[in-house]
């Protein structure tokens, strides 16, 4: 928010310099006013739109009971559940998904995704590194990455939003920006004050008023101050004005204008959280898709929770299916829109589950092996890469390292995952390590 509140080296109307500099770094999640100013330098520039919707299903879901089936191996082993077939001749996939079945010719099934630890976290899937190095090395979600290093698309939409709720498990909600500074943080659309400023709705009269006494203070400064400076800063702060009095997110954020039939089809869900983790709220998974559209590049959403120690059958029974229509919605969806060579999907969680079913009916922690959907982007699909052994615990081929899976993001969007981006201190930092390779057969 605004401050021009300050304790150091006031002008003569009462103004601090300290305070007067903050109004150059005014963001409204990630989209600074020297973002924008660059934006305005650069205009007549074409910038292409591709985005990415990540949908990070928090407490890893069961591999084996879903897309990776293990019908001929032990009942200890093989669970509950029968595979179908899909109309991808060769590929079947867990009884549950039959509208995913539907349309497997338009995802990527990865099945032998490697390197994760076991940590119940979010930061391996959204900054590319075990959680313990991302807070130590201060490493940014990878939208925050996104928006650092391709900007906005529409200087009133935020190029990165983030959709995760706050969720009682502290390691499962997002990542910030880390080194790249509170300039590239998220527009966190889930409530509070962000929310608030692409709402007119939501925002009271006099709060606008407020806003418009703030502009006239500057002007009244700028006239009290000689500094080249301060007429670039105006140029930024009447822009920044323009983007808190925009509707536009606030129409992609309202799914009430989509065709009923659309919104029937993904499948309404609920806000309500499931266990420590995220709600199965499908609304988000139809915003995200709006939102991409409106302009954003990145979108983040979590969804579900899978941490299926106790249960694990009785509980992929009540929520698969809305898993399943939610998912195959978003991405029937991106292809209807004509969004399938620019948007990227990608579905997964931090890691798998054991391959024996233990005392509880349920299914424990298994870092050394998971999988994941991928769709969209212009990518190969209709295909399964990769293969877990007969008791589905390990790679037997094409282990993908999930590094390489950010990686094949990254390159989707124009991005090469091994270019160095600059800290706050000017400092250069790789995005991903240099063994991090988009996924060759996927591009």
């Amino acid at each position: 928010m605004l401050n021009l509140l300050g304790p150091r080296h006031r002008y003569c109307d009462g103004v601090s310099r300290r305070s007067f500099l903050k109004v150059g770094g005014l963001a409204m999640g990630g989209l600074a006013l020297p973002d924008l100013l660059r934006l305005e330098a650069a205009a007549g520039v074409e910038r292409s739109h591709k985005a990415v919707i990540m949908v990070y299903l928090s407490g890893g879901l069961a591999h084996q009971d879903t897309f990776d089936l293990k019908p001929d191996a032990p009942a200890e082993i093989r669970g509950e559940f029968k595979p179908i077939p899909t109309v991808v001749p060769g590929i079947s996939i867990g009884e549950l998904l039959p509208e995913i079945a539907r349309m497997t010719d338009k995802l990527a099934i990865l099945r032998s995704i490697v390197g994760l630890r076991d940590e119940h976290s979010s930061w391996q899937n959204l900054t590319g590194y075990p959680m313990s190095q991302a807070q130590r090395e201060d490493k940014p979600h990878f939208g925050s990455v996104i928006s650092r290093v391709q900007g906005p698309v529409d200087p009133v939409v935020p190029p990165f939003v983030d959709l995760f709720p706050t969720m009682q498990h502290k390691p499962y909600n997002s990542a910030g920006a880390g080194f790249l500074g509170q300039s590239y943080k998220a527009s966190k659309l889930g409530g509070g004050d962000d929310l608030e400023l692409t709402r007119q709705t939501a925002v009271g009269a006099d709060r606008f008023t407020g806003r418009r006494r703030l502009l006239d203070e500057f002007d009244q400064f700028r006239r009290s101050v000689d500094n080249a400076s301060v007429d670039g800063m105006e140029a930024q702060y009447r822009r920044a004005f323009e983007v808190l009095t925009s509707d536009k997110v606030a129409k992609a954020l309202d799914v009430e204008r989509e065709d009923p039939r659309t919104r029937d089809r993904y499948g309404k869900g609920s806000e309500k959280h499931l266990g420590d983790g995220a709600p199965m709220w499908n609304d988000q998974l139809l915003i995200a898709r709006r939102l991409v559209e409106a302009g954003a590049r990145c979108v983040s959403v979590a969804y579900g929770f899978w941490d299926t120690h106790g249960g694990n059958f009785n509980h992929l029974r009540n929520h698969l299916p809305l898993f399943d229509r939610g998912i195959s919605a978003l991405v029937e969806d991106i292809h209807a829109r004509g969004l399938d060579k620019d948007v990227t999907v990608l579905v997964w969680g931090e890691f798998g589950r054991t391959p024996k079913i233990n005392k509880d009916a349920g299914r424990d922690h298994w870092a050394p092996v998971n999988g994941a959907l991928m769709a969209g982007g212009g990518m190969k699909v209709g295909q399964v890469i990769g293969s877990t052994d007969k008791l589905g615990g390990y790679a037997a081929s094409t282990p993908i390292h999930y590094q390489d899976v950010l990686a094949t993001v990254y390159h989707n969007l124009g991005i090469d995952p091994n270019a160095f981006v600059t800290d706050q201190s000017g400092r250069p930092n790789t995005i991903l390590p240099g063994t991090a390779t988009p996924i060759e057969r996927l591009v």
